[in-house]
């Protein structure tokens, strides 16, 4: 029955029922040092999607250098316990994460423990082919000291090379400490302090407080993108208040006479120049915006979930978040509206013109109509007065004819004058041959 049902599935949903169990927490117990490395690559695309053959490179690299099997090049999550250390690694959209883990001695104090961390078992050589392209670097101490809160963060001013600390009692029953600060070492620095924590949260909290310094860093990849395309909106924006200052004077100078085509045609070139530019800065900064955004709504949450108590005279992580991060994803908003308010600007004023220039063009299609109709009128004129010269040759020779044909009656010996004949036929021929091209005149327009 089991195996009946099974071949029912739909393809993907055993996949899909794995997917919300593919990146699980580590298993955490005080006292403990980890080393978190986020590397971002992007792949040959401009999407911002990572590089994934490249990244399980690396992981199968780590992995031969202690003798273990890598995971396939489908896998988005790998853990193993090294011995002396443990490695959990995921693949996200766009970076991919690599958390060591290793116990520490009970006695040691945290700034003791940062001397020691497992990223010292690592080989160098598999470090130096992360150049350019960490991330995300920290080393977070998970401590099981205990005595007040106040007395405990005046012991990490060492620590921190005495910067301003960020913490807050979280979870009913742990300590986090950080200043979000990188170190003299190219690492930042957290520290967890577990005074109360229960089963499995040491895990989950340090989890999240990676996630937020992660998921931080990664949101604010789009702010070098904001402030870079200042400039050019700056710029964009004078072009375009020029050209629609050009098009007022230009509509006053002409008034109502007819418009200059060329120069109407030269401000559209133009127009559709800066439609060109806001349209690929647009595509270059789309996706970078809209991935800030959700990375933001992720640190959100993970502090959310954190659910911070303020110690007395220090800052929670949401203040600081507030104060640092949130004006820098304001930044990029504003400029993702304001690039796409100056598309819908610029679309507005080509309508507008390529409606001007329609105009422009039914006006001279109108006065072209006009000189048509008037040499129209003319050519009929002309052909009246032509028509009225062929009745008179038509008579003519109609009349040359007949009177030729008197003169040979009259030699023939009919009594017949030719000359008192053609006089009188000349009248009737001139209304005869008048009424037959009126006739034809009428048939053929009525046809």
């Amino acid at each position: 029955m089991t195996i009946l049902f099974s071949s029912l599935n739909h393809a993907a949903r055993v996949p899909l029922a794995a997917e919300i169990h593919s990146r699980p927490f580590l298993r955490l117990e005080a006292p403990e040092v980890l080393t978190h490395i986020a590397v971002y690559e992007r792949g040959s695309t401009n999407s911002g999607s990572l590089d994934g053959l490249t990244q399980h490179g690396m992981l199968t690299a780590l992995c031969g250098h202690f003798g273990v099997s890598a995971p396939t090049t489908e896998a988005k999550y790998f853990f193993h316990d090294f011995g002396r250390f443990r490695v959990k690694w995921e693949c996200h959209t766009e970076f991919a994460t690599y958390t060591f883990a290793e116990r520490h001695d009970d006695a040691s104090s945290p700034a003791e423990v940062f001397q020691r961390v497992p990223l010292r078992h690592v080989p160098q050589q598999w470090l130096a082919a992360l150049q350019g392209k960490v991330m995300v670097a920290a080393h977070v101490v998970l401590d099981k000291t205990r005595g007040p809160s106040d007395a405990f963060a005046a012991s990490l001013r060492q620590v921190f090379e005495g910067n301003m600390l960020v913490g807050s009692h979280v979870l009913q029953g742990g300590e986090i400490w950080t200043d979000f600060l990188i170190q003299a070492d190219g690492f930042s620095r957290f520290v967890v302090r577990d005074v109360g924590l229960h089963e499995q949260q040491a895990g989950r909290l340090v989890q999240r407080l990676l996630e937020i310094e992660t998921y931080r860093m990664m949101a604010l990849l789009g702010l070098p993108h904001a402030h870079q395309a200042t400039p050019v909106l700056n710029a964009i924006e004078g072009e375009l208040a020029s050209l629609t200052a050009a098009m007022v004077e230009t509509e006053r100078s002409n008034g109502s006479r007819l418009s200059d085509t060329d120069n109407e045609q030269e401000l559209l070139s133009h127009i559709t120049g800066l439609a060109a530019r806001i349209e690929k800065l647009s595509l270059d900064n789309s996706y970078r915006f809209s991935a800030s955004q959700a990375y933001f709504s992720l640190v959100n949450a993970r502090i959310e979930e954190l659910r911070e108590i303020r110690i007395e005279g220090i800052p929670t992580i949401g203040e600081f978040m507030d104060r640092r991060l949130t004006p820098a994803m304001n930044t990029c908003q504003a400029i993702a509206r304001r690039q796409e308010a100056l598309a819908e600007r610029i679309a507005h004023t080509n309508d507008l013109l390529r409606t001007r220039v329609g105009i422009v063009q039914e006006r001279q299609n109108r006065q072209i109509l006009q000189s048509m109709n008037t040499r129209a009128a003319q050519q009929l004129r002309l052909q009246q007065a032509v028509e009225g010269l062929s009745v008179v040759a038509i008579s003519y020779y109609t009349v040359g004819l007949l009177s030729y044909a008197g003169k040979a009656a009259k030699a023939a010996g009919l009594p017949v004058n030719p000359d008192v004949a053609t006089g009188i036929l000349v009248p009737l021929v001139a209304a005869g041959v008048w009424l037959a091209l009126r006739r034809m005149h009428k048939s053929i327009h009525t046809g």
